[in-house]
């Protein structure tokens, strides 16, 4: 990994849609060697997937505002195969949109999405009422979004 693969994993979290010629022109390779790196980065897994990411408010006409909340989850027995179990259970479900093992405090953290309120109690009943190794579940509900970003900074100042 050299400094024209940090620039191309820049510019590509940035807008994934750029074409491998305007890629190519922006770290000054050729565009074979452009489209054979970022290539690479994908069979390396480097670059995990490429998505459209949509604009909660402009959908809210069409679809509602939603419920996004960040739910802690602490369970009575932290041995692998009840957080494993648990951790299968959180990602299946589409409301959740991220599932985090996490440490001291809770043992889970769960970012979910969901259409209202009586579709997030339904997700409580599935996920944590029915379970009985969940002893406490704490959830903070989003009341704006100020910032959202999925870019991870790969050096000082980009």
């Amino acid at each position: 990994m050299d400094d024209i693969d940090l620039q191309l994993l820049d510019l590509l979290q940035r807008d994934a849609s750029l074409s491998n010629q305007t890629l190519a022109e922006r770290v000054n390779v050729s565009p074979p060697t452009c489209l054979r790196r970022v290539r690479r980065l994908h069979e390396e897994g480097i670059i995990e997937r490429q998505v459209a990411l949509l604009q909660p408010e402009r959908l809210a006409a069409l679809v509602g505002h939603g419920l996004t909340a960040w739910v802690e989850v602490t369970l009575d027995r932290q041995d692998a195969q009840a957080l494993d179990r648990f951790e299968a259970r959180a990602v299946a479900e589409d409301a959740v949109q991220q599932c985090w093992r996490v440490s001291p405090g809770p043992d889970f953290m769960l970012s979910t999405y969901t259409r209202d309120m009586p579709d997030y109690l339904a997700l409580t009943q599935r996920l944590f009422t029915q379970d009985s190794n969940v002893r406490n579940v704490r959830a903070f509900f989003a009341t704006k979004r100020a910032k959202f970003e999925t870019k991870i900074p790969l050096a000082p100042g980009r």
